[in-house]
Order: C-alpha cells, then structure tokens, then sequence
C-alpha cells in the first residue's frame, strides 16, 4: 500500500520514475511468490525446530539417568541456539552461497545484501534461510546422544563451532549448495548423507574419543524414562513431515509422495524392529518399537520425495531390522559405549535408506525415474561414492575438532563427578528435587 501511495505522489513528483520502479518491482515479485508455497514451508520450518526443542531433547533425555537429564536438555537448547546464530553469520553464505566444489562465499555474511522481497524459488529467501537453518540445528543436536553422560559442557560447545564449520557445511554445500556431489548426481531428498550420516560418524568418533561411562559393561545403565522416550519420539514423528515434505519447497505433488512416504515408512520401521525384537527377546518393547520409529524415519529420508509408496514400505521394512542389528551385534562388535545408539540407528539406517534410494527410484519399481543417461547400476555408484564421501570426511572433522576440545578444555569430566551425574556438577541444578 505504501509503495502503491508512493507511486500515485510519484506522478506528480520528480520521483515518477522512481516511484514506477518501484510498483514494478513489487508487482514482478508478487508473481514469482507463491503464498501457498510461503505458508507451507514456514509449517514445516517449524516442525523442523519442534523436533529439535524438544523432540531429540526428551528422546535423548528419557534414555539417559535421571542425574543426566537436564544435561541434556541443556545441551540441546544451547547447542540448537549456538548452530542457529553461526548459520546466519556465516552458515548459510558458505553453504548455498557461489563457490567451489566444497564451499560457498562469504558474499552473504551475516545476511548482507538480501533483501525481504528476495526470492529462492517461489518462496522468500527468508523462509529459505530459516528452513535449511534448521536442518543445520537438529544435526547437530543428533550427535549430542553418542557421547552423553561424560563430557563437558565447554568441550561440547568447542566442538560443535568446528564441526559444524568444517563438517555439516561443506556437506550441505556437496550435496544441497551446488558442490560436487550433487553435480555427480546424488540423491538426497532430504539428508541421509547431509544429517544422519554426516552426525552419526562425528557421535560415533565423539563416543570412542571420550571413552566408555563409568560402569560401562559392569552395571545396569538403564534408561530412567521411557514415557519421555515414547513422547520424544512421537514428537519427532510430527516434526518429521516438515523434515521430509518440506524438502520439497513446493506444496506440490512431490511434498504429497513424500507426506506418504514418511507415513509408511515409519510405520513398517515400528513393525519390522517391533517383530525382530520379539522374535529374538521373547518380548516387544516400547523402546523398540520408538526405535523403529527413527529407523523408519531415517531411512526413508533420503529417498522421500523419490520413490513410490512401495518402495517406502520395503524401506521401512528394511531399516527396521537393519536398526535392530546396528544396536545390538554391531555396536558389541565396535566396542563403543554409544549411549543413544546415534549411529546404530541415524548411521545404518542413513547408509541403508540412501542404497535403496537408488534402487527404488526406478520407475519400474514405482519411483519417478532417473535422470537421463542414468542407471539404476550407475546411481547406486554415485550413492556409494556420495556414503563414502561424507563418512571419510566428517570423520576427520570429527577427530580434529574434538582433539582440539580436548586440548582446550578437556573432553570428560572427573570420574566423580560422573558418577554424582552432570545436572549437579555441570549446571549446579537437579530434576528431580525433593
């Protein structure tokens, strides 16, 4: 309206044709904005932030010890605040800015030069910024449960500047921003390799450098919470439908088949995990079968807006037994005291879902197709080489960056504050006060 009233006073000004460029400008981008489009992807940011805080929180949270929690939770809010600081400042320029095969530019630091009227396809660049903001957030959050219950609160906060500067960055610049793997033609719907993967590998890193818990393979560490397990992962149940259909940026027919998708998928995830354990415990477990929630989620993430409803079944089916074997037989083979099980589940059932992308994205198969010229022999290579890439890579990131901490401040805290727990000796409060 304002501008409108500017262009009538233009008229009879100097400042006509000012004025003129200006309801030119508004009415060019007005068209190109889709209001639908706007709406449904500020929903879906939001559900991104509402698996983080508090969905990981009290997922995370109810599988620790009741002296560990709010460590947790902490850990959680600080660290999703510290991620969503540095992606304006310098995360977002980096990672989506004009740049070489592994980075962006600095051209958009601290959001210089963006203007509100600005478009990233039919929706502001603002929503665009605050929704890959968000992916950002919740990866790093994801590594926090690998090596809870031991470490500092500085070193973890040491840790996550470095890793998310050198690990999660060029990862979504590679894959999302225009870097060479997504010139090579990986398939990443939605962040197999970009979040579960990348943060699976640097939790696992983080879980060997810091060492078992005290009482690892001696005494019962046993969850203190299932109900906020159940409601941590009903939570990131919701949350994930902006996760997964929003990766579509449209409210299209794309964020539709990956609405769908992410129903199936999880639901097949809860029921494969759900039978396997029970086939070999004897008994189904409410931890299982949240379980199976994330595994399903996990897995069809890669491949949400991809594959059809039953290719998303099969990988639902898939990953939930294959989340089983990551949390018991493999991690007794790596020895590692993963307290989550971050890479048991994010880990396998990220490698698994991205493998099958490339095979359920054939049309054959249901999918939508491949590119041309492309094969579902030859996709399978690139996602391979795409699995490899970004496990190589954030593992040295990891490595370094916690080495670095280490140095700084010292990874672990003292074997006796451990076992007071970190509520107390990290952040001088408790949960549960009498």
């Amino acid at each position: 309206m304002i501008k409108k009233i500017l262009f009538i006073l233009g008229l009879f000004t100097s400042g006509h044709v000012l004025a003129e460029e200006i309801l030119i400008q508004e009415v060019v981008t007005n068209s190109l904005a889709d209001k639908a489009d706007n709406g449904f992807m500020m929903i879906c940011t939001a559900l991104v932030l509402f698996m983080s805080v508090p969905g990981i929180a009290l997922f995370y949270g109810g599988l620790l010890r009741s002296k560990n929690i709010l460590s947790m939770l902490t850990q959680v809010l600080v660290s999703f605040s510290l991620i969503a600081v540095l992606w304006v400042v310098y995360g977002y320029s980096l990672a989506f800015g004009e740049g070489n095969w592994f980075f962006g530019s600095f051209d958009w630091f601290l959001l210089k030069g963006i203007k509100i009227t600005d478009i990233e396809g039919s929706i502001y660049q603002f929503i665009w910024i605050a929704f890959q903001g968000s992916f950002a957030c919740i990866t790093c959050c994801l590594i926090l449960g690998a090596f809870a219950e031991r470490v500092k609160f500085s070193a973890v906060l040491i840790f996550m500047v470095i890793w998310f500067t050198f690990s999660y960055i060029p990862m979504a610049h590679m894959v999302w921003g225009g870097g060479i793997l997504g010139d090579e033609g990986a398939l990443d719907f939605a962040g197999g390799t970009v979040v579960h993967i990348n943060a699976a590998v640097a939790g696992l890193i983080g879980a060997y450098m810091s060492g078992h818990r005290v009482g690892f393979n001696k005494e019962p560490l046993k969850p203190f919470n299932l109900g906020y397990v159940y409601l941590g992962a009903a939570i990131l149940y919701i949350g994930w439908f902006g996760f997964n259909a929003g990766s579509s940026t449209h409210a299209d027919e794309i964020a539709g088949l990956a609405f769908i998708n992410t129903v199936v998928a999880t639901a097949s995830g809860v029921l494969a995990w759900t039978a396997v354990e029970w086939i070999h415990r004897g008994k189904p477990s409410c931890l299982g079968a949240c379980s199976g929630v994330i595994a399903g989620l996990v897995g069809i993430t890669p491949a949400a807006g991809f594959v059809g409803v039953g290719g998303a079944l099969i990988i639902g089916l898939i990953c939930g037994a294959a989340g089983v074997w990551g949390v018991s037989s493999l991690k007794r083979l790596l020895k590692v005291d993963d307290t989550c099980d971050v890479f048991g589940v994010h880990g396998i059932c990220g490698i698994v879902g991205c493998l099958l992308t490339a095979i359920f994205t054939a049309e054959s198969l249901g999918g939508i197709g491949f590119t041309d010229d492309v094969t579902m022999i030859k996709q399978l290579g690139i996602q391979t080489m795409s699995i490899i890439t970004c496990m190589v890579w954030t593992a040295v990131v990891a490595v370094i960056a916690f080495k670095i901490a280490d140095l700084l401040v010292g990874l672990r805290v003292s074997t006796d504050d451990e076992r007071e727990g970190l509520d107390i000796n990290s952040h001088g409060e408790s949960a549960f006060n009498d």
